[in-house]
């Protein structure tokens, strides 16, 4: 199969144009929230609010309470273990592998039922939650785990996210 390339001249600026992204692994800002540990991979700042992209290690028991994000999608992409996810009046446990994507204004949430942790990537796109997890989570300490028991703080920091993002809080 042969077709033909418009030829750029090779001082053309196109031949060295860059600006592409690049997180290392174990790079991008680390935080606590849910129970869980999210490192910030991609900002709508650095992919012009195209999407947000996020590596998440949800321990066994952790993940958000049921909600809706009704100006917003959510995908999600399992890359270790396996986690409950609730999809409107349904659940399915999702294992590694498995691809999710979430449409605006749908009620879900994620749960490790499992003995241990699982591992995800996930995006929102439009991008904004995840610039307010960054934000407004509480920084991640190396080495600890994220902490069991919620406390005051915790509780304020989460209902400002949700309002900042608009998410919408839903009963299970």
């Amino acid at each position: 199969m042969t077709f033909s390339l418009d030829t750029l001249p090779a001082d053309d600026p196109l031949w060295k144009k860059s600006g592409a992204l690049y997180v290392p692994s174990g790079k991008g800002p680390t935080v606590w929230a849910v129970g869980d540990v999210y490192t910030i991979k991609a900002t709508g700042a650095q992919t012009n609010g195209g999407f947000g992209f996020i590596e998440g290690t949800i321990p066994a028991g952790g993940g958000p309470l049921a909600h809706a994000h009704p100006d917003r999608e959510e995908t999600f992409y399992i890359l270790d273990g396996e986690l409950e996810f609730l999809d409107g009046e349904e659940t399915f446990t999702a294992v590694a592998g498995d691809f999710i994507h979430v449409p605006r204004g749908v009620r879900h949430r994620f749960t490790n039922k499992a003995n241990h942790a699982a591992r995800m990537i996930f995006m929102f796109t439009p991008a904004g939650p995840e610039q307010i997890i960054a934000d407004y989570a509480a920084p991640a300490r190396p080495g600890e785990l994220p902490p069991a028991i919620i406390d005051d703080d915790q509780l304020a920091r989460y209902q400002t996210m949700n309002e900042l993002a608009g998410t919408i809080m839903l009963p299970e």
